[in-house]
């Protein structure tokens, strides 16, 4: 069971919605793997670059299995970041790291950096990546006005590459909102398209004070596992 997590825009919270569905996975008794291959605003920490998404999958369970392949310390595209510090991206080391990844663990998510079309190198973009590696795409958006959208352009642009859409998940969606754009959102991105909304996670406010068990139920409860990967999950007792 393997995913690429990408988003329609940048910020839109695909670092929370592949940990949270990784912890999921990980408390079904899958052993559970998330793969970045790029890292652009890699943190130093104790002499060390580190991924501060993987270090998020870390804090929700610290037992789900993590790998980065290029960790760049500028905030931006991969590619520019990479040229920066002199470092050339291959594909076929994200291909081979992810199989490695793939052999010991029973679920992988690969968490893409921005959206389909953020640049890797002067000849690739995400959405090359995420054709090589041949997996189901799981769309992560925004809730508010504009994300129609942008998730309509980036499920046709993943159409037009012949990648394989399991889904939309829409992220810190407002409780209680009476925004009418909002409101509208999940209903028209699939009134437009032939792809199912399979999440929409609550705003869960600040991460960083949220226990992780309270951030697994949210997920728990606000995503469909079982249309996510594909699988059927026998009916047991999940709350934490």
């Amino acid at each position: 069971m393997q995913l690429f997590v990408t988003g329609t825009d940048t910020d839109v919270g695909k670092t929370v919605v592949t940990a949270g569905l990784a912890a999921v996975m990980q408390s079904l008794g899958y052993k559970s793997g998330v793969y970045k291959p790029f890292q652009s605003g890699a943190e130093e920490k104790n002499g060390f670059l580190i991924s501060p998404d993987l270090s998020y999958v870390k804090k929700l369970d610290f037992y789900i299995e993590t790998l980065c392949t290029y960790l760049l310390k500028a905030p931006t595209a991969p590619y520019i970041a990479a040229e920066l510090e002199n470092v050339n991206i291959n594909l076929s080391a994200v291909a081979r790291e992810y199989q490695s990844l793939k052999q010991t663990c029973d679920v992988v998510l690969v968490e893409g950096a921005g959206g389909l079309l953020v640049p890797v190198t002067k000849d690739a973009l995400m959405i090359d990546a995420a054709k090589m590696l041949d997996l189901p795409l799981l769309i992560v958006a925004r809730p508010n006005l504009g994300t129609i959208n942008h998730t309509l352009l980036t499920i046709n642009q993943a159409k037009i590459a012949g990648l394989d859409i399991a889904g939309v998940v829409i992220n810190r969606y407002p409780q209680d909102t009476d925004d009418i754009a909002i409101k509208t959102a999940p209903r028209l991105i699939e009134e437009y398209t032939d792809v199912n909304i399979l999440g929409i996670v609550p705003d869960i406010g600040d991460l960083d004070s949220t226990k992780p068990g309270t951030i697994i139920n949210v997920f728990i409860n606000s995503v469909d596992i079982e249309k996510i990967f594909r699988i059927k999950i026998p009916k047991l007792d999940l709350s934490l």
